[in-house]
Formats: structure tokens, C-alpha cells, sequence
């Protein structure tokens, strides 16, 4: 019987570690050797997708190998980081278990939360007395959100961390006057045909679009990939259809097309 006790898990996480090591060291593999922090991390990125895909999916059991995937990037990471002297897979456990305990004195101390905004409001407060605590220079309320993620994510957490403090819409008509507003300054800078301007406007118009989605209690990422999903799902009914008739959808008239479409939405 599988051991699915802490002590089980302890065990096999540090098989990864060791695993990890192994391959990083000399007479280990020649692909893991010569990776470094910047050529993995577009595979970070991927392995985080292809958790998110298994669970819209609901495919638990490739959601459980998605997430060996997934901690094999940070073991990765933080071998890189031992054999540069910088710290350890240990340190990020004891820093990230720190973290957690000191952050939910509701449960591990004698505080008292009642509702998720209570932790929310918690959760902030220590985070900006962690701040003031660190001999570092003053940080700016939106410098915390990584640069190098997401646009879209990226967009959802700075707007939601200026909103916190007041900078921020006061109601869902005045957001729509803005979508509204950014709209036609989208189409005239199609009109003024300067590749700069459609390029800023149209990155204004999908800023909103995020506080659209932040307003409604939407997450964008999950609402674009629903759509996604969606598109694949008729575009395939499309060459199911054309392929039936020994046709292709390159060469096929619009109209047949978007008649087609039509049928897979119904």
C-alpha cells in the first residue's frame, strides 16, 4: 500500500532532490549539466500551463503527474542555486513553512478571522510589516508583482494591488465608459496606421478589459482559456464536417465556413 503519510512524502522528495543532483553532476546528463537559470525557464512556464490545462480538463491523474513536473522545475531551480552557493531546496522549505505559519496567526497563533476578507486584510498587513522589517531600500506598492510573467497576470495583480489603496474605479458603469473611451482611441490610431499607437492602444484597451473581468469577479486567464477550448471544439466540428465531404477549411468560401461555425455553436 502506497504511503501517503508526510514522512512517505518527506522520503520521496528527497529522492527528487538526490535524482536532481545526480544528473547535475559530473558523468550525470550532458542536457541537465549544460541548463541554466534562464534556459529553464520557459519550461517552467510550460509545466505551469499544463497544470492548469489538466485541471479545466478535470484529469486528475494527469493533474498527478503534471505536478511531479511541476516541483521537479523548483528542485531544479534551487540545484542550480547549491552549486553556486547560493541556497538550498531546504532554505525554500524553511522560508516558504516560516511563511505560511507567521502568515496565519489565525490558526497557528491566537487571532481570530471569520471571513476570507479578514485574512485577506490580514494577510497584508503582515506582509507590509515583513516589508518594513527588511534592511532593503523602500519598495514602491506594485514593485513585489514580478515583471517577468504573464502580461495578463501581471495586469490582474497590479491592478489589484492599486486597488487596495483607493486607485481604482468606483463602479462597473465607469469602467464601461472607459472600454467604451479606449475603444475609439483604438480606432483612430488604426486609422492613423502607426504600428507604435495600435500597439499602445490596443494594450490600453486589454488593461481594461483585465478590470473589467476584476470588477465582475472573473479571472481572465480562465475566461480567455474557456474560450480557447470553446474555439478549438467547434473549429474541430468544422473539419469533421469538410473532411466528411472530402474538403479541407483552406480553400472552402467563407460563407460555407462561418455556416458551419454556426451549426457548432447550436
Amino acid at each position: 500500500m502506497e504511503d501517503n503519510s508526510a514522512n512517505g512524502a518527506g522520503a520521496k522528495f528527497e529522492r527528487l532532490v538526490e535524482i536532481m543532483a545526480r544528473l547535475r553532476a559530473p558523468g550525470g546528463c550532458p542536457w541537465d549539466r549544460e541548463q541554466s537559470f534562464a534556459s529553464i525557464r520557459k519550461y517552467t512556464l510550460e509545466e505551469t500551463y499544463e497544470v492548469l490545462d489538466a485541471i479545466d480538463r478535470e484529469d486528475w491523474q494527469g493533474l498527478c503527474e503534471e505536478l511531479g513536473d511541476f516541483m521537479l522545475q523548483a528542485v531544479f531551480y534551487a540545484e542550480m542555486a547549491r552549486e553556486k552557493g547560493l541556497f538550498s531546496i531546504a532554505d525554500s522549505l524553511d522560508l516558504i513553512n516560516e511563511k505560511l505559519i507567521r502568515r496565519h496567526p489565525h490558526v497557528f497563533a491566537d487571532e481570530s478571522a471569520r471571513t476570507e476578507a479578514d485574512v485577506r486584510k490580514r494577510w497584508d498587513e503582515i506582509k507590509a510589516e515583513e516589508r518594513k522589517s527588511r534592511p532593503e531600500k523602500p519598495q514602491g506598492l506594485l514593485d513585489p508583482v514580478p515583471r517577468a510573467m504573464p502580461a495578463l497576470v501581471e495586469a490582474q495583480q497590479i491592478t489589484s494591488r492599486a486597488s487596495r489603496v483607493g486607485f481604482d474605479w468606483r463602479n462597473l458603469s465607469e469602467i464601461l465608459e472607459k472600454f467604451d473611451e479606449e475603444r475609439g482611441e483604438f480606432a483612430r490610431a488604426l486609422e492613423s496606421e502607426s504600428a507604435d499607437a495600435i500597439e499602445d492602444e490596443l494594450g490600453d484597451l486589454l488593461f481594461v478589459v483585465v478590470n473589467l473581468a476584476r470588477f465582475v469577479k472573473v479571472d481572465p486567464e480562465q475566461a480567455l482559456r474557456r474560450t480557447n477550448a470553446k474555439f478549438r471544439s467547434r473549429f474541430a466540428h468544422i473539419e469533421r464536417r469538410l473532411a466528411a465531404q472530402g474538403k479541407e477549411v483552406a480553400g472552402t468560401p467563407i460563407e460555407e465556413l462561418e455556416a458551419l461555425w454556426q451549426e457548432a455553436k447550436a
